[in-house]
């Protein structure tokens, strides 16, 4: 849709021209002038009209007061010549050039002065202003003698009330170049409305506030989410100061310095936002800024969501509470109690000798709580100088130390944020670090090395230590309140010496990975069954682990073995010299034996050689033969219980005869 502005001998050119842009436009042509005219655009709906062409005083009081492109019908030099000649044709041809007199609006037009000095015209040039002053410009010249005035259509009108010869200036070629730029202008124009209603409906679904101002800082575009940031209509933010709406964001410096300011946090309206200032640029120029806000609240959301799922592989815990294998009691009640543990997140303290599964305990906590999602960070506290551990821990500044990562690091404890750090052989952390770690737990946020700003930290701390962390703070190595801090939740994995009876589920699975991993085609079931003799007759000082690696050893050695009743015991003791060790290799601790108690069940249903509880001797103290008889009477009937009650199998095991053997459990009966 094209208005197009004229009045009289204007109007009259537009509509012999309108017809040939029939098919490119709605052109209107409107007879208002000046205030009605703006009345009559405004009244209409936002979009109705794509362009307006004008001429003269028309068009610039339009530019001034519409928001529309406003196309000026431009005057030619080949339109003065043309116009001239007619006026000198209108007159007698006794008239000189000096009757005759240019018209133009506000500014004479060039091409004439240089022309009329080329050909030595004689005819004066005169601008006016306004309708008034026209009007004046026409009587001052009739009084002066001219008798042709050659103008626009405003000029000849009042020519021609005037009773003088008015010759019109624009032609249609005039006429047509303006309708071409007019309609050149309203399709660049649609497709500048299209980016832009595009550009806002990608603003408007933006969560993250966005707005753009000019150079005086006044807003020229604005979301729907920002504007609710500012607790204000978008159509009232529009034309507006960003600093008189918002002071906290004030985008001066961005403007002065056409620098970008990232990232920088901005408290405003009870919340805490993050805030970017992006200098806008047209070829070099700058021409504004942008402004974007975000919520940190949706920073910390979405950190929680790429932490979940682009965790690191050495972050991700493995295993489950499942994985902790074994049907004794104690096993049951370590996984019992681990579940309820799971469904807190409180701090669990683990107590266990080394190799009892205190990490795989710790990893099946995480994995059966609501963190599970989340990152699981381990660190042995004893595998690192104090120095390196603190910074480990913590994490530092670009800068903090020499040596110092570019760009600093993040910290295990950031690293586990939301999710659980698992802080072993935490008896041998140093003193110094036991007071940040103190701070950490009490306040869930981290300083690193080097820094003003502490930072936040959701964690769950597991720890675990083999020592008696009661002895190392009366010892005054460990501090007595970040003990009570870490034993808020309490477990105690047994040593695999006290749950022999796991024995026979712990070695075929063991042995089967050990001997698939050394490519070996022996029967698990034959091997296990010439080992588990010497396996239970073993103190098991290392634990679990010990286990797992000694049957790896004798995998690897017996790779090439096929059958394996050709491995016999004599073979194992070599591969495995710790299981020939008797004297250091019972299968239970005499001070448990000998206090009273029953020694417990193996699993088998034998429990002694006549298929009852044996009573243990009553607590005393022992002299040296008593304390080797309840040695030797232990380690008989682990052997009994390891060879299923199978005799012979025990007296081999034990290198006694059976005789030997009826003789040491009738004795001791």
């Amino acid at each position: 849709m094209i208005w197009a502005v004229g009045i009289s001998k204007l109007g009259e050119l537009y509509r012999d021209i309108a017809p040939d842009y029939a098919g490119l436009a709605d052109v209107h042509i409107v007879d208002k002038g000046y205030e009605a005219l703006v009345d009559a655009l405004e009244s209409l709906p936002a979009g109705s009209v794509d362009g307006v062409v004008a001429a003269g005083s028309h068009g610039d009081f339009l530019r001034e007061r519409l928001a529309l492109p406003v196309v000026l019908v431009k005057v030619t030099g080949s339109d003065v010549m043309h116009a001239l000649a007619r006026a000198r044709r209108s007159l007698p041809s006794s008239s000189p050039d000096s009757r005759i007199a240019l018209v133009s609006y506000a500014r004479p037009a060039q091409e004439f002065e240089r022309f009329k000095s080329a050909f030595h015209l004689d005819i004066a040039q005169h601008t006016y202003v306004d309708a008034q002053n026209a009007e004046d410009l026409v009587h001052r010249l009739r009084d002066e003698g001219i008798e042709a005035i050659v103008g626009p259509g405003l000029v000849t009108q009042l020519t021609e009330r005037a009773g003088l010869t008015g010759i019109f200036l624009y032609s249609q070629d005039s006429v047509r170049a303006a309708f071409d730029t007019a309609l050149e202008v309203a399709r660049v124009g649609r497709i500048e409305a299209q980016r832009r209603e595009r550009l806002n409906t990608v603003l408007r679904h933006l969560h993250e506030g966005v707005a753009a101002v000019d150079l005086d800082g006044r807003i020229e575009a604005i979301n729907a989410s920002m504007a609710g940031m500012l607790g204000i209509p978008v159509a009232d933010a529009v034309g507006h100061r960003l600093d008189a709406i918002a002071p906290a964001l004030d985008i001066a410096r961005t403007l002065e310095s056409a620098s970008a300011e990232l990232e920088s946090i901005v408290s405003m309206a009870g919340k805490t936002w993050v805030v970017n200032r992006i200098p806008l640029l047209d070829q070099g120029t700058l021409t504004g800024a942008l402004l974007t806000c975000q919520d940190s609240q949706s920073f910390a959301r979405v950190d929680r969501s790429l932490r979940s799922r682009h965790r690191p592989r050495h972050l991700v815990a493995r295993y489950r509470l499942d994985d902790l294998i074994g049907d004794s009691a104690a096993m049951s009640q370590v996984r019992t109690l681990a579940r309820r543990y799971a469904r807190t997140d409180s701090t669990v303290l683990v107590h266990g000798e080394s190799g009892t599964g205190k990490e795989l305990l710790a990893q099946g906590i995480h994995n059966a709580s609501r963190r599970h999602d989340y990152p699981f960070v381990a660190i042995n506290c004893a595998a690192f100088p104090e120095t390196l551990l603190e910074s480990e821990l913590f994490g530092y500044e670009d800068g903090a130390f020499s040596g110092a990562r570019r760009g600093g690091k993040a910290g295990l404890f950031e690293t586990a944020h939301n999710g659980t750090i698992f802080l072993d052989e935490i008896g041998e952390m140093p003193m110094p670090l036991q007071t940040r770690l103190l701070r950490v737990l009490q306040e869930r946020e981290v300083l690193r090395l080097g820094a003003n700003e502490p930072v936040p930290c959701d964690v769950r701390v597991i720890a675990a230590t083999h020592r008696d962390l009661r002895q190392q703070v009366a010892a005054g190595v460990f501090r007595e309140d970040l003990y009570y801090r870490l034993n808020i939740l309490r477990m105690v994995l047994p040593p695999l010496r006290e749950r022999m009876d796991d024995l026979p589920r712990l070695t075929p699975l063991f042995l089967e990975r050990a001997l698939a991993r050394a490519g070996a085609r022996m029967s698990v079931d034959a091997l296990q069954a010439s080992l588990l003799p010497l396996l239970a007759a073993y103190r098991w000082p290392g634990n679990v682990r010990e286990l797992e690696n000694l049957l790896e050893r004798i995998a690897v050695v017996c790779a090439d073995v096929v059958d394996a009743r050709e491995i016999g015991r004599a073979r194992l003791i070599e591969i495995a010299p710790e299981l020939g060790t008797m004297q250091e290799t019972f299968a239970f601790d005499v001070s448990k034996t000998n206090g009273g108690r029953k020694i417990p069940d193996l699993g088998w249903g034998m429990t002694g050689a006549a298929g009852k509880d044996v009573e243990a001797p009553p607590f005393a103290p022992l002299t040296g033969r008593e304390r080797r008889a309840a040695e030797e009477l232990a380690r008989i009937h682990a052997t009994l219980a390891a060879c299923g009650g199978d005799r012979n199998a025990a007296c081999e095991a034990l290198g006694i005869s059976r005789s030997t053997l009826w003789r040491k459990l009738r004795t001791n009966d």
